[in-house]
């Protein structure tokens, strides 16, 4: 099992900027490809962007351009840089680990809120 703890959501203006961190811990060994998820009231949980093991990155066309997903594998943890942050931005933020062993196990974090307000 892998346990993940996100930190860094909060309440910004529009335009504004936030650093989402995600901190695996337990059978680190397991941790695959790692990814931040978002809800909005009433949506879907959707993929915002995912960074593989070996770096490569992909991103939700929304974000392209403002948000950067990053890793340390040494500190087990990815981050997500957010810059120019919209009201349609907010959502509570999940990060999600893929079992590197097997692809169709899952971890998630318990999710942070963020909020795009004036």
């Amino acid at each position: 099992q892998v346990q993940l703890v996100e930190s860094g959501g909060g309440l910004v203006q529009p335009g504004g900027s936030l650093r989402l961190s995600c901190l695996g811990s337990g059978s680190t060994f397991r941790i695959g490809a790692m990814g931040w998820y978002r809800q909005a009231p009433g949506k879907q949980r959707e993929l915002v962007a995912r960074i593989s093991t070996s770096g490569t990155t992909e991103y939700t066309d929304s974000v392209k351009g403002r948000f950067t997903i990053s890793r340390d594998n040494a500190r087990n943890t990815v981050y997500l840089q957010m810059n120019g942050l919209k009201p349609e931005d907010t959502a509570v933020y999940y990060c999600n680990v893929r079992d590197y062993y097997y692809s169709l196990i899952d971890y998630w974090g318990q999710g942070t809120q963020v909020t795009v307000s004036s």
